[in-house]
C-alpha cells in the first residue's frame, strides 16, 4: 500500500537503522517495525533535539488501569522515544517538520493555572508537580502558575489579567474556582472578549462535575491525565452560562444550582469533611432518615416537548429582594449598572411559563450531566443546548428514596415516577420554609458554593451572596468557551 510522506529517512532507532516516515496524514509510522506507528496528534505532545538525535515525547495508553470500582481501564504514560536521523541535514528536516505539524493542530503555547491548595484532600499542589506540570513541559507549554490563597481569590487575579497573553485558564481544583473564573471574567468591562478564553479544568476537588462531564462525553475517564491530554490537544467546546438574578446582584453558573434535599447534603456535610468524599454518601443517609420538606414553587419556561409540566402561569417577576445585600456580603455584588456581562438578551415577560408549588423534598437545575464523579443528576443534559435540565422531587418515601438515591451514579434516578424531569429555558425559584419547621428554611447551593442561606439553616450566620428569597436564572447558549478532549 503506498503510504504518501512528508519527510521519509533511515534512521537509527534502538541501535537499528531502519525505515522512518511521517506521513501527510500526521502518523509516524515504521514500515519494517510490526505495529509501530504514532499519531502525531493524538499521541505525541513534543519532541526535543538532544545532540544528533531527536526525542519524541509521547503519551500511550495501556489497559491496566483501575477505577474506582474495580474495573480496568486505560491508563496514560508518558514514554519518550529516542531516533537518530541519517545526517545533520535531515536532522534539521525532520525538527522543522515536526514543528510545522504540531503548530499547525492549534494547541495552546502558553497557559494561566490556577492551583487550589485547599480543596478536596488539599493535594492540589501534589498533583500539579507530579502529574499537571510534567505533562505541560512535555508539550512545551509555558505557564504561569497561581495558588489561591483565599475564597474568591481566583476571581480577584481573573478580574483585572491580561487574558490576551494565554492562550487559557486552567484550573487544577474542584468545580468553585472554576466558577470564580467563569464569574470574574463575566464582570469585567471587556467581558465579550475575555470569555472567549479557553478553560481547562483539572479534577483536584471534591465534586469534580464540570471535569467528569468533559471526559466522561467521549468515555475517558475522570483522571487527571486525562483531563490534561485534553487541555493539551487544545480541542474546544462551547458551554452554556446561566445568569442567576435577585434584585441587583448576579451569580453566573456553568454546572448546578440545587435547593432541598441535594443542596442540604452538599453543604451541610462539610462538617464531615475529615471523611474525604465519603462524607457526602454518609450525610445523605443520615437526611434521608431525617426527611426535609420544603415549602415554596418553582416557575419555568418548559423547552420544546415540555410543555405540559406544571400549570399555566404568568411571569412571576423579580422583585429586590428582602433585606440589604451589601449587609449579606463582604464582597461587591454584581451591580446591573456597572458595564459588565448583563446575561442574556430575552423579554421574559413575553414567554410561556408554567408553575409547579410545593412542598418539595428537592429541587435540582443541571447545566451538564455529572454533578459530581459519582453523581450523573442530568444523563440528558448537553454542554450547549441553551436548555437546563430540572430534576424535581417532591415526595418520595424513605425505601423508595434509598433505592432512587443509589442510582444517582448512573442516572436512572430519572426514571422514577418520584421524579419529575425536564429541560427548561429560563427559570425561577421561590424558596419557603420547612414544612415541619415553619421557622427554619433552607440553602440554596450553585456550583458547589452557597448562594444563600435562610434562617435557621447550617450556618445561617455567614454572610452569602444572596438572600433566601426569589431568584431568576436564564441561560445563555455556548457563551463560555472549555478545553474539551475532541
Amino acid at each position: 500500500m503506498d503510504h504518501p510522506a512528508v519527510i521519509s529517512d533511515r534512521v537509527t532507532f534502538n541501535g537499528t537503522v531502519t525505515q522512518l516516515s511521517l506521513l501527510v496524514d500526521g502518523t509516524l509510522w515504521w514500515p519494517e517495525i510490526s505495529q509501530r506507528s504514532f499519531k502525531v496528534d493524538k499521541e505525541v505532545l513534543g519532541f526535543v533535539a538532544d545532540g544528533s538525535k531527536i526525542k519524541l515525547k509521547t503519551i500511550l495508553e495501556i489497559g491496566d488501569g483501575c477505577s474506582c470500582t474495580g474495573e480496568s481501564i486505560a491508563k496514560l504514560i508518558r514514554h519518550d522515544v529516542v531516533f537518530e536521523p541519517s545526517s545533520e541535514e535531515s536532522h534539521k528536516l525532520w525538527c522543522h517538520k515536526l514543528g510545522e505539524l504540531i503548530d499547525s493542530l492549534g494547541r495552546p503555547k502558553k497557559l494561566f493555572v490556577f492551583v487550589n491548595p485547599f480543596g478536596g484532600k488539599k493535594s492540589g499542589i501534589n498533583i500539579f508537580n507530579d502529574e499537571v506540570k510534567p505533562l505541560l513541559q512535555d508539550s512545551q507549554v509555558q505557564f504561569t502558575l497561581q495558588e489561591t490563597k483565599h475564597q474568591l481569590h481566583a476571581k480577584e487575579i481573573v478580574a483585572s489579567l491580561d487574558v490576551s497573553k494565554y492562550d487559557g485558564i486552567v484550573c487544577v481544583s474542584g468545580d468553585g474556582i472554576l466558577a470564580e473564573v467563569v464569574n470574574g471574567l463575566l464582570e469585567r468591562e471587556d467581558w465579550d472578549k475575555a470569555i472567549k478564553t479557553p478553560l481547562g479544568v483539572v479534577p483536584a476537588g471534591t465534586g469534580n462535575g464540570m471535569a467528569k462531564s468533559l471526559l466522561d462525553s467521549v468515555g475517558d475517564p475522570c483522571v487527571v491525565a486525562n483531563a490534561v491530554l485534553a487541555i493539551i490537544r487544545g480541542h474546544k467546546q462551547p458551554v452554556d452560562v446561566a445568569t442567576i438574578t435577585q434584585g441587583e446582584t448576579k451569580f453566573f453558573s456553568i454546572l448546578m444550582l440545587a435547593w432541598g434535599l441535594v443542596a442540604d447534603i452538599d453543604i451541610e456535610s462539610e462538617k464531615y469533611r475529615w471523611m474525604g468524599s465519603a462524607r457526602i454518601d454518609f450525610y445523605a443517609l443520615c437526611r434521608m432518615f431525617r426527611l426535609r420538606h420544603y415549602t415554596g414553587r418553582v416557575c419555568f419556561v418548559p423547552a420544546p416537548a415540555f410543555e405540559a409540566y406544571g400549570e399555566p402561569t404568568s411571569y412571576p417577576g423579580i422583585s429586590t429582594s428582602k433585606g440589604s445585600i451589601s449587609d449579606q456580603i463582604d464582597v461587591e455584588p454584581v451591580n446591573l449598572q456597572r458595564p459588565c456581562y448583563q446575561g442574556p438578551e430575552v423579554n421574559l415577560e413575553n414567554l410561556s411559563w408554567r408553575v409547579i408549588s410545593g412542598p418539595f423534598i428537592s429541587v435540582w437545575l443541571h447545566n451538564v450531566p455529572w454533578g459530581a464523579e459519582n453523581t450523573m443528576a442530568a444523563p440528558d443534559a448537553k454542554f450547549s443546548d441553551g436548555y437546563l435540565d430540572l430534576i424535581i422531587m417532591k415526595d418520595c418515601p424513605k425505601l423508595p428514596l434509598l433505592s432512587l438515591m443509589s442510582k444517582l451514579n448512573n442516572g436512572d434516578h430519572v426514571k422514577s415516577p418520584y421524579v419529575t424531569y425536564l429541560k427548561v429555558k429560563a427559570f425561577i425559584l421561590e424558596p419557603g420554609p420547612r414544612s415541619e419547621e415553619q421557622e427554619k428554611e433552607g440553602i440554596i447551593d450553585a456550583d458547589g458554593e452557597v448562594l444563600a442561606r435562610g434562617k435557621g439553616s447550617y450556618q445561617c450566620e455567614k454572610k452569602a451572596l444572596m438572600t433566601y428569597d426569589k431568584l431568576q436564572i436564564a441561560v445563555d447558549q455556548g457563551l463560555a468557551t472549555f478545553f474539551t478532549p475532541v
